[in-house]
């Protein structure tokens, strides 16, 4: 990892109060733990939780004048393998610390490892453009499922991220519904072709008709559409070189939500 610029000590202080809350935070021997693991001195073990974290961070920061070592604890607390039994645990965590992340230029992604970004100057910036584009979202009627890519965190930047983690949703629920472990285009492909039995994994109608499986596979094709479209050009892109504005945000995310509609009413063969 490059060269992480140190944290201004009331961002250390708010990062050391979310993972060592005495509700949801780490336990004491875990912080023990992984201050071990970090080669972090932990000065002060008698302290309450999060003032021992903070103490011990604070002062291998001064040590070494730079920030990695805050991040490598980070990293390893909210492995996501640790926490594969509690994804909503982890979600809640991981939104918590990018509210504070967002003013040093970075975010803790859902693979559990921190990139930079565009640094935030004020909390208001991100929440605006969150609520803002969930309020036009609403007006239009959008599925519940959708209005949750609408996070502060998501659209610090851009809308580049709300895009593509609406589009792997759509995937993600085909996969429950289906059983399937395959992605994107292929996904799509398996799920809904009708092939030489006619009757595919999963059906948006009865297909008693022309009309009805025509219909089906205009929706396959439909999805194989939006994941050549959006999943992978967000997914494989620089979003600098893949920009998206609010106006393309709110066409894309409510034709998300057409799909989710669709899906919820599935028939599986």
């Amino acid at each position: 990892m490059n060269e992480i610029p140190s944290f201004k000590a009331e961002e250390l202080e708010s990062i050391s109060k979310v993972l060592g809350n005495t509700e949801t935070g780490l336990t004491g021997s875990e912080i023990g733990h992984i201050l071990q693991k970090c080669n972090i001195e932990d000065i002060d073990p008698t302290n309450t939780k999060w003032k021992r974290l903070y103490n011990a961070l604070f002062k291998k920061q001064n040590e070494k004048r730079y920030g990695n070592h805050v991040v490598a604890f980070i990293h390893k607390a909210l492995r996501p393998v640790l926490h594969a039994e509690s994804e909503g645990y982890y979600e809640f965590k991981r939104e918590e610390l990018n509210k504070i992340l967002a003013f040093s230029g970075l975010n803790l992604g859902e693979d559990g490892r921190i990139k930079k970004i565009k640094k935030a100057h004020t909390i208001s910036e991100a929440e605006e453009r969150a609520n803002k584009l969930k309020t036009k979202l609403s007006q239009r009627d959008v599925h519940v499922d959708i209005l949750n890519f609408c996070k502060a965190e998501l659209l610090n930047e851009n809308y580049f991220h709300a895009v593509l983690e609406a589009t792997k949703s759509v995937a993600n629920k085909i996969r429950f519904l289906s059983g399937l472990t395959n992605d994107g285009g292929e996904l799509a492909k398996v799920a809904f072709s009708l092939g030489k039995s006619g009757k595919p994994i999963l059906a948006i109608n009865a297909l008693l008709t022309d009309t009805e499986k025509s219909e089906q596979k205009g929706f396959m094709n439909l999805l194989i559409g939006l994941f050549g479209t959006f999943r992978n050009p967000t997914a494989h892109a620089e979003k600098i070189y893949w920009p998206i504005n609010e106006k393309d945000a709110l066409d894309i995310l409510s034709l998300l939500s057409l799909v989710h509609r669709k899906l919820d009413n599935i028939r599986k063969t």
